[in-house]
Parts: structure tokens; sequence; C-alpha cells
């Protein structure tokens, strides 16, 4: 499955009452998109609980986690605000290039050479250097720890806990994320605002074929081998921007896979 992330209330994101890039993409083109879930079942409509349903349980969930996360003396964290009306920011990085800004961020860590190239598909958790700084007790990065949330905190941290659906996983915050991508931006290419949101435009995958008027994809000479830095630059400018959105919008960031 594919990497998209995601920026906006968690009332919306579990409400599904938002659209991925591909989504948008293929209905301002005038085709049909469907979503598959993991297990490829569809909810039962007497089981689907309402947008209203879905923020009690978000803003109970919510309650618990920054009461939890209090520590003694120390004064409450202010809730943001939940709602199915509140924008959201959303755009797919998907894992190739992901992978290619750990990696990326791993090599100016540790001093290593940047590849050139990274292969399609490639399996980056295996990559030695990336599997040494998600190790690492001393370099603690967010983004190499498995975090799939950032919630709109003041102050860097992360915890494992639970999601709201029960699972769990690695819970960071946007003051955290930020700080790690400041690192990596000054580590790795000292690019300004401007150059960073032009990124999203000028680098990322290469076109592997066409999209015919019948909606037909025809490949080409499919490619096979992606450029690293381009690639980490495409992720970089997409998780620059939620960042910004999130924090200007004070709402949680998501990666939805």
């Amino acid at each position: 499955m594919g990497l998209d992330i995601y920026a906006g209330t968690m009332t919306r994101y579990y409400a599904h009452n938002w659209k991925t890039a591909v989504q948008q993409w293929a209905e301002e083109h005038g085709y049909t998109f469907q979503r598959i879930t993991p297990s490829g079942d569809e909810i039962p409509e007497d089981e689907k609980m309402s947008p209203a349903e879905i923020q009690a349980d978000i803003e109970n969930w919510q309650q618990q986690v920054l009461s939890a996360i209090t520590q003694p003396g120390q004064k409450p964290y202010t809730p943001w605000t939940e709602n199915n009306e509140k924008p959201y920011y959303t755009d797919k990085p998907d894992w190739d290039a992901f992978g290619a800004m750990l990696l990326v961020a791993a090599c100016h860590v540790y001093g290593e050479p940047v590849p050139d190239t990274i292969e399609k598909d490639w399996q980056f958790l295996d990559y030695p250097l990336i599997d040494r700084l998600s190790e690492d007790t001393d370099k603690v990065w967010s983004l190499f720890r498995g975090a799939s949330c950032w919630l709109p905190l003041p102050d860097s941290f992360m915890f494992q806990g639970p999601m709201p659906t029960g699972d769990q996983t690695m819970i960071a915050t946007t003051a955290g994320l930020r700080k790690e991508l400041e690192r990596l931006n000054q580590m790795a290419w000292q690019a300004d605002e401007d150059m960073i949101l032009q990124w999203e435009q000028t680098e990322g995958y290469p076109t592997d074929g066409t999209v015919g008027a019948d909606g037909v994809i025809t490949m080409g000479a499919e490619c096979i081998q992606y450029n690293t830095q381009s690639l980490a630059k495409y992720a970089f400018s997409l998780f620059y921007q939620a960042l910004k959105f999130a924090e200007e919008n004070q709402v949680p960031i998501l990666l939805d896979y």
C-alpha cells in the first residue's frame, strides 16, 4: 500500500471526510477512483458511526492522552479543536520517497555519502544506516521510530500509545517534527522556505507512463531506479507543508497507509 500524509482533525480523518491526493486528481480528470482497505471489506452501513459520535470518541481519547502525558506540577496541555469541518492538507510522498528522506538524514548524521540512486520499491528499513539510526539511543528521531501521528503540542517528545482505534503506535508532537525537519535541512540542503515549497513541483518521481483519455495507463520504459536526493527533497517538501499547515491550524498530522 502507498503512503499518504494528512494534516487535519482526527474527526474528519476517521469519518473519511477527506480525499487523498490521488482521489482528488482522479476526480479532477474525470476518472473513477476506489480506495481499497487492507481487508478489502466495506463497513456495513448499520455499523458506521456518525461524525458526531466519532468526534465524541476522539475528544474522549484526546482528554485521556493529554492527561496521561501531563507531568505532575505541569500545566495541562490545551486541547486542540476537533470537528468535521476544519480544512485539511494531504499529499502522497509514498514509501520510496519517504525512505529516501530517511536515507539522506541517516547519511548526514553519520557522515556517510548519500547514494546517487535507490531501487524502486526498495526495503529502506533494512538499509544499514537507517536501521542504525532507528536503534540509536543517543539520536532519537520520531521519523525513525515509526511515528505515525504528531499531535499539535508545543513541547518535543514521543511516546508509545493507543490511537483512537486502539492500535498501538509511536505518537510524537509537531514541535518535535519541526526540530527534526530543521535539522535535516540544515545538514543536507540549507534551503529557504520558498525553495522547499518548490520541491513539490521540481523534484520527485519520474513519470512511468501516460494516462489516456479513457483512463488507461500506457507504460513506457519503466523506471527501476530513482534519484535519491530528488525523492528526498520531494518527501521533505510534503512533510514541511503538512507541518506548516498543522501549526497554522492547530491540528494533528497522520500517516495513512
